[in-house]
């Protein structure tokens, strides 16, 4: 093996090898445990070049890692194609290079400070980079973060209630470079007798988590205190029907068809999917709204229920106050008004609380830098764009039942790949969570059961019970471990009926967010600092 050294044949299928175990997780069939060794092919090539770094350089690392990270992408993430081939793209240029350059970053380190340092950074920059994807205000798209791999493996994650999803980060790197470092001693000398250490701490960084899961998933219990929901599916195509040909009135017959099939006199809670409702709701006159009235109506022979669904609405600004930086002018006239993709909250009182989509979708919901395509607002408007998208709303907010301490939180769609952001909701009170979706527009692709696997993960690191209603795709209950139950089938009008417990305990992770990418972020610029500091050493001492 050895004897291979840089010989191509071998190198390209170690790239085909760590690009297939990087895309199976992100399938449904597979567990994120394949994430343990995904890494290895490509530490070997790494390795292979470092221990011939003095005849060759660190960038055909750059081009192989780049492969492996283009593959991954195009194999997780190409359905987003079936919305905008534009964003697919630039999802998979931006995150492929970002991957790519984490990787890199790490073999230069490698090459400069030795092996511990050396291995250190890979977790560091890692880590650094999903972090930075995480939160990046114009280009965030974290769907391929370590952690949402083992959305599937909800008995063995329990420990996110900790972490959240991006404590797995560093867990994976180092089961990788603990496996790596054993595996290349067999391959240098047959053996594995001086890596007895590795082998140990590898089994014990393994094993401590997964063992705390499947007890802790076995034994929590959720409170007694229980709402009972129904949850509706009305399979309205997004494309050809929903904001094309059908009009309004029988988008509401649907929905109040469907919800009068299973609401009694003991549900506390309708819940409707994302944009349900879009008519021209103006939010400054909620109450002559003909979608509102009709939910009231329904609402009149049900008086303890509430009805919690998306919409599409819009806000005028009065004289006095000062538009939002996304607000939208008048044609004509000195008045702003504002466009938000939200949820409201109807009931029996003449109270309309409403939440307004924050976390918005690069590209269809908001611009990317609007601070230079501001400056282009005329050119793109003569196309038929806008530089204008959604207004969000600064800070979290919940859906109160002003007769109990029920209180709603409401992800909306893309909102819930965010851990720390759902939190949020849980900081403001929420005790149950209900997440408003339409995964219609990627078809039935692997892209809406990712999405819905992601919910797993925010009802585990909240523990919180979350009812998720989706126009097309899945609708379900979640409980608090996770489980998803009563799961819709894909493309189908459907309605569901289940109780859902509260909770008002705030998890480790709630209180503290994504601390371990803070930590290990903050190590990555203190690692790079060190890369410089050691190359200009030792360029001086060369010249010397």
């Amino acid at each position: 093996f050895i004897m291979m050294k840089l010989n191509k044949k071998y190198i390209f299928l170690l790239l085909a090898l760590s690009s297939i175990l990087f895309s199976l997780p992100w399938f449904s069939h597979f567990s994120g445990i394949i994430l343990f060794i995904a890494f290895i092919p490509l530490l070997i090539i790494e390795r292979l070049y470092y221990e011939n770094r003095d005849h060759n350089k660190s960038v055909p690392v750059l081009l192989y890692s780049t492969v492996v990270f283009i593959i991954w992408n195009i194999s997780d993430i190409y359905w987003i194609k079936n919305s905008t081939f534009f964003g697919a793209v630039a999802a998979v240029v931006i995150g492929s290079f970002l991957m790519a350059m984490a990787f890199w970053f790490f073999h230069i380190s490698h090459r400069k400070l030795g092996h511990g340092a050396g291995y250190f950074s890979l977790i560091a920059y890692w880590t650094t980079f999903e972090f930075i994807y995480l939160k990046s205000e114009n280009l965030s798209f974290p769907w391929l973060s370590l952690g949402n791999g083992f959305a599937g493996d909800i008995k063995l994650i329990q420990w996110y209630e900790f972490t959240g999803s991006t404590g797995a980060t560093p867990w994976v790197l180092i089961i990788n470079i603990l496996l790596f470092i054993v595996i290349w001693e067999y391959i240098q000398k047959g053996s594995i007798r001086n890596r007895i250490k590795e082998l140990v701490l590898v089994i014990l960084v393994i094993i401590i988590p997964l063992t705390y899961s499947i007890i802790r998933f076995q034994t929590y219990q959720e409170g007694t205190d229980t709402k009972e929901f129904v949850i509706l599916q009305p399979n309205i195509d997004p494309y050809e029907e929903k904001f094309v040909e059908m009009p309004m009135d029988e988008q509401m017959q649907i929905l109040l068809q469907l919800a009068d099939s299973m609401t009694d006199a003991e549900t506390d809670y309708i819940v409707g999917p994302e944009t349900a409702l879009n008519d021209n709701i103006w939010e400054n006159s909620l109450g002559w709204n003909k979608s509102i009235l009709s939910l009231k109506q329904f609402i009149s022979s049900h008086p303890r229920l509430k009805i919690v669904i998306g919409l599409t609405s819009m806000y005028e600004y009065g004289k006095d106050e000062t538009p939002a930086p996304m607000a939208r002018k008048f044609q004509g006239t000195d008045g702003y008004y504002s466009v938000h993709n939200a949820s409201i909250q109807v009931d029996s009182s003449d109270n309309y609380q409403i939440y307004h989509k924050s976390k918005l979708v690069v590209g269809v919901e908001k611009v990317p830098f609007p601070w230079v395509l501001d400056h282009m607002e005329k050119f793109i408007i003569k196309l038929g764009g806008t530089t204008r998208g959604y207004t969000p709303q600064p800070e979290r907010s919940t859906l109160n039942d002003i007769n109990s301490n029920t209180k709603i939180g409401t992800p909306i769609c893309y909102e819930s790949v965010y851990g720390e952001f759902v939190t949020g909701f849980v900081k403001k009170g929420a005790n149950i969570l209900a997440i408003v979706t339409n995964d219609g527009w990627w078809g039935d692709t692997p892209g809406y059961k990712q999405l819905l696997s992601f919910a797993s993960l925010r009802a585990i690191e909240t523990r919180r019970s979350i009812a998720r209603s989706a126009n097309t795709g899945i609708s379900c209950f979640i409980n608090q471990k996770g489980e998803i139950l009563q799961a819709t089938d894909y493309w189908v009008p459907a309605v569901i009926k289940g109780e859902l417990s509260t909770n008002e305990e705030i998890t480790f992770y709630v209180k503290h967010g994504d601390f371990l990418s803070r930590i290990f972020s903050f190590f990555g610029i203190i690692t790079i600092l060190y890369t410089i500091v050691a190359s200009l050493i030792a360029n001086k001492k060369n010249k010397v």
